[in-house]
């Protein structure tokens, strides 16, 4: 059943879905189904485990199950929700269709499985399906002030964390301990939880960009990466830093060196207009003078939002011209296998002149020493 309602939805969510429509009227669509669920949170306020969004010209209709009944009531009071008690999304969705008699139905290719399209394709008919290219992807790309706070706010409570930690880090722990106390800590501190999987490697587990936390133990001499963020109000920061148990092992001092003047060179390189292939262009050839460039193993950065990994990224052969309001990582490391690897990460707002770092923890080599 649908819940008509006359109120309207807050600004942030007006001007969104005002730009949403323009976008779907170009493509000449009756209708956009939204089934990405952060696309749903970003256009809507809900996001339900079960849910889909239908944006028409005038109304929003928000598809769910019982279960959310009442924080669709909550977040989203002005949408009309169509709550289901039993029956497939495809049933629901083909009344309200037929009953606004779309013609054309714009959807998402990227969040729809072929078996849910296949399904919609017959329910829907004589409506036509209709592959959308990203729009709110696009409309993603940059944030609004509400949205730069958000990220704040998830960066301060991901250092806040790091550093608790750190100060009681002792030779013993574990990796798979420093990452749950970590964590443990961005909760204590108001995170909904970790932005991604927290990464700790020590020594040679260094070297794998990725690397998931085991038993290998922490010790005097110990070079460790830590790559954590915390997700905050649905917004998520992303940092790395190296951590270095009461000395630094001298291999490692030189790629931290290298790897910091590559990052300070890739932050300076960010400004409107400039092509995200030349920040990652301008951070790779500090790290060729250097001859760690095939050390070198990923992009410099991605952006950051309501996901860990969005539109742009800073990579070879992108070119997506920055604009401010986008937020970027800015994370050059160095990998050699076997031995050990640096990172070191922040989070940069894209802004009228320049990038503006966002993160505060420090970076000088020495102050990484505990």
């Amino acid at each position: 059943m649908s819940k008509r309602s006359s109120l309207q939805p807050p600004p942030v969510i007006a001007r969104r879905l005002q730009a949403c429509r323009a976008k779907i009227q170009e493509k000449s669509a009756s209708g956009y189904l939204i089934t990405n669920r952060v696309d749903q949170f970003y256009l809507t306020g809900f996001d339900g485990e079960d849910g889909a969004a239908l944006i028409l010209p005038d109304r929003v209709y928000l598809f769910t199950d019982g279960r959310f009944r009442e924080e669709v009531e909550r977040d989203a009071p002005w949408a009309r929700a169509v709550v289901r008690t039993s029956g497939p999304l495809a049933e629901s969705l083909a009344k309200v269709v037929r009953q606004n008699r779309l013609e054309r139905l714009g959807f998402q290719p990227n969040a729809i499985s072929v078996a849910l399209y296949k399904v919609l394709g017959k329910a829907l008919h004589p409506t036509r399906l209709v592959a959308m290219p990203p729009i709110v992807d696009e409309l993603r790309l940059t944030k609004d002030s509400s949205e730069v706070a958000a990220i704040g706010q998830a960066i301060e409570v991901a250092e806040k964390a790091f550093q608790a930690v750190i100060r009681r880090l002792k030779p013993g722990w574990t990796e798979r301990r420093l990452a749950a106390e970590l964590e443990h800590e961005m909760l204590k501190r108001g995170a909904s939880g970790p932005s991604f999987p927290t990464i700790v490697a020590e020594g040679p587990n260094c070297s794998i960009p990725h690397y998931r936390p085991g038993d290998r133990r922490i010790v005097e001499g110990s070079a460790v990466l830590v790559d954590w963020g915390a997700t905050v109000n649905h917004y998520r920061s992303d940092l790395t830093r190296m951590v270095f148990i009461r000395r630094i092992p001298p291999r490692f001092r030189r790629m931290y060196e290298n790897v910091l003047a590559a990052q300070e060179i890739g932050i300076r390189a960010i400004r409107p207009g400039v092509r995200a292939l030349e920040v990652d262009r301008a951070a790779r050839r500090s790290l060729k003078q250097a001859g760690m460039d095939q050390y070198f193993a990923h992009s410099l950065g991605h952006g950051l939002g309501l996901d860990i990994h969005e539109s742009p990224r800073l990579a070879m052969k992108v070119e997506d011209v920055l604009r401010p309001g986008m937020v970027v990582t800015v994370e050059p490391g160095v990998y050699y296998p076997g031995l050990g690897g640096v990172r070191i990460e922040d989070d940069v707002l894209v802004t009228q002149d320049g990038g503006q770092v966002l993160t505060h923890l420090p970076k000088d080599i020495e102050a990484a020493v505990v």
